[in-house]
């Protein structure tokens, strides 16, 4: 009962406390905020760019088959153990690696009367075990790629992935497009209030996350409205020392261990990838 009684006392003391939410789930209207008492032209600035990918992963695996479990184990590490150092060698902050192991066992086979082949899939009819030795290749450093890929091929591995690209943006790039979205959104007001007629007056409300210009007064309760198409963005036009890995300039791997030559095999070239970014800028109106 005290707890109650000093509870309600806060809430009398502060009011801030004892606030309601501003609309409820379902009210026909919902309350508008401060910066819509005046006029105002609520701006979304949405832009886009594309970039080269600065990211790519691939498998890799190799297999040994034994009779012994931990013999085909040993024989699989082995596979790999060259082209590990390999990549190793070219740095761990351009190349990262995980390596993993899979055990199958291989079962003797017998036909049934219709003459198919069929394993014997019995504990004491074991006859060999396959182990596979599954490689994770990341490439950090889109630069690196070639060097990494061409070094696996080397090694003659049962079986090689595809390339994934993808495209990691630094907090440079993050920054240089907020700022583009915040100029789209700048410029849109413009073009809108001079096509009205209308007065530009001062900023209200700079907000590059965006969810301003998406409250439910602007949007519409409970649904929220769709974004405007983006303004295309040309990637030389962002400032020079704000872009990353644009020039690509590959770079080998370095010869695996043991004098086996290298010989690179192919050339891959990362694709384009779109970056958007969303910001709202909230003018009066004079």
């Amino acid at each position: 009962m005290r707890r109650m009684i000093f509870a309600a006392l806060a809430l009398w003391a502060n009011p801030a406390l004892a606030q309601i939410p501003p609309a409820e789930l379902g009210a026909r209207y919902v309350p508008a905020p401060w910066w819509m008492r005046d006029p105002v032209i609520a701006s979304l600035g949405s832009v886009e760019v594309e970039l080269p990918a600065n990211r790519a992963s691939f498998t890799a695996q190799f297999s040994a088959v034994d009779r012994d479990a931990p013999t085909a184990t040993t024989a699989a590490a082995r596979k790999i153990a060259d082209l590990d150092a390999t990549l190793r060698a070219i740095g761990a902050d351009r190349v990262r690696l995980t390596t993993t192991f899979g055990t199958r066992p291989l079962y003797d086979q017998y036909r049934d009367k219709d003459g198919n082949l069929i394993d014997n899939q019995r504990a004491d009819k074991i006859d060999r075990y396959e182990v596979s030795a599954s490689l994770t290749i990341e490439v950090r450093e889109i630069a690196a790629l070639e060097g990494a890929y061409n070094a696996v091929l080397a090694a003659k591995p049962t079986s090689v992935g595809g390339v994934s690209f993808s495209l990691v943006p630094d907090n440079k790039v993050k920054s240089a497009l907020a700022s583009e979205a915040i100029r789209d959104a700048t410029r849109r007001a413009q073009e809108a209030v001079a096509a009205s007629g209308a007065r530009l007056g001062p900023v209200k409300i700079i907000d590059p996350s965006a969810r301003v210009c998406q409250t439910d007064v602007l949007a519409g309760w409970p649904s929220y409205v769709g974004a405007p198409s983006p303004t295309e963005i040309d990637a030389r036009s962002l400032r020079a020392e704000r872009l990353q890995n644009v020039p690509i300039a590959i770079s080998p791997a370095p010869p695996p261990s043991g004098g086996r030559a290298f010989i690179p095999q192919v050339t891959l070239q990362p694709p384009l990838q779109s970056l958007r970014q969303e910001a709202c800028v909230i003018f009066g109106l004079l």
